[in-house]
């Protein structure tokens, strides 16, 4: 019986969760900045997600569940990490990572191209240059959709804070193109040619 359930576990699990694999590379890309850093960020939350699926409810949103893992684990173990060398524990994940479709859900190129590609160099350049909690917050309502209350469950913040974050983010994204654009030469004219005021 116990085995049944255990199997029933990690099935369930893997419905769930391992389709979402890319994405949470993404926002952990997002987050690390870092190729190497987002697939162990993700690992980790994997293994967290796996060990408390019990606390999740089926039928509600596992992306939130899941990046709010992410964000989390990204606060207490990464900023952290990020001085000293890497000690990771995998054995627990093993059997995800070393099936063979593994690779099809993680790897080394997935570099969030996708994103890149729907996003000019500046802008992505721009969003990269953000303080991090904007870039989270722009990341997770612009380019993922989550709903201001998801937003606010992800970052454990308001529902009023996460608009009034939403609103510098962007105030602040809009500064650093138009910033670049009038350093690629984009607007100077229009400065030029506009007629002084009498």
């Amino acid at each position: 019986n116990q085995i049944l359930m255990a199997n029933k576990h990690k099935t369930d699990f893997e419905v769930d969760f391992l389709p979402l694999m890319r994405q949470a590379y993404g926002f952990a890309y997002r987050l690390t900045m870092h190729p190497d850093e987002a697939k162990d960020l993700v690992q980790d939350a994997y293994v967290k997600a796996f060990r408390f699926y019990n606390g999740f409810q089926r039928g509600t949103n596992a992306k939130a569940w899941l990046f709010r893992i992410i964000k989390n684990t990204f606060i207490n173990d990464y900023r952290k990490k990020s001085k000293e060398p890497p000690k990771y524990d995998y054995q627990e994940v093993e059997e995800y990572y070393n099936a063979e479709n593994a690779t099809e859900y993680i790897s080394p190129s997935l570099k969030v191209e996708s994103i890149n590609d729907l996003m000019g160099d500046e802008l992505t350049n721009a969003l990269n240059s953000l303080q991090e909690d904007f870039r989270e917050i722009i990341i997770l309502c612009d380019l993922e959709d989550f709903k201001y209350e998801e937003i606010s469950e992800i970052l454990n913040i308001p529902i009023g804070t996460v608009r009034s974050r939403l609103h510098r983010a962007r105030h602040a994204l809009k500064e650093k193109i138009k910033d670049y654009a009038y350093t690629m030469g984009y607007g100077k004219e229009n400065k030029q040619d506009k007629p002084s005021a009498i």
